[in-house]
């Protein structure tokens, strides 16, 4: 019998190793989970709500067989976020979702990931589609999901955190033929 783990692609960008969660990334998640930088996704919480949210996308793999993977730095082998295909209970429909370490941010690692999210999202689980919900008041990830040529569609609700903006990437067909499929940044 194969381990979780080993059912998880591993996949690469020019900068990233986009992998499995590990019991190591928790440390850096709890840390940054305690900061209000982590406000967009549900923080500032205790470490024992960090771990509850880790354990939760690494189960998504076995649930939905999909969630978000763990960045691994290519240069320092370090935890630098989440990004990822994911649809928890609650959601309008399943996403594209991004969270960079604070000490990863404004490198581009963000649009590098999730690009190659996307490419997997069409490619290997064969979405048509796909959207990213985000907080009105979160401008750093609106001007993400816009740069990867996603276009506001409206407001969605978000349970249980409240009204999102939804904004939809572009299709499979236009997205890889585009190029923004690359992973370069």
């Amino acid at each position: 019998m194969s381990s979780p783990s080993e059912m998880i692609p591993t996949l690469e960008t020019e900068r990233l190793i986009l992998r499995a969660i590990r019991q190591d990334d928790f440390e850096p998640f709890a840390a940054f989970m305690q900061t209000e930088a982590s406000h967009f996704i549900g923080g500032p919480c205790e470490p024992a709500l960090a771990w509850r949210r880790l354990a939760a996308y690494a189960g998504d793999w076995i649930m939905r067989g999909y969630s978000k993977f763990a960045l691994e730095d290519k240069e320092t082998g370090r935890f630098a976020g989440l990004v990822g295909p994911w649809f928890p209970a609650g959601w309008p429909e399943p996403e594209i979702s991004w969270t960079i370490m604070t000490e990863f941010q404004g490198r581009g690692l963000a649009k590098e990931a999730a690009r190659r999210t996307l490419r997997y999202a069409y490619e290997d689980l064969g979405w048509r589609t796909a959207a990213s919900c985000i907080d009105a008041a979160n401008k750093p990830s609106i001007r993400l999901a816009e740069s990867l040529g996603a276009v506001l569609e409206g407001e969605t609700e978000i349970r249980p955190f409240g009204p999102a903006l939804l904004y939809r990437h572009l299709p499979p067909e236009v997205f890889l033929a585009s190029g923004k499929g690359r992973s370069a940044a």
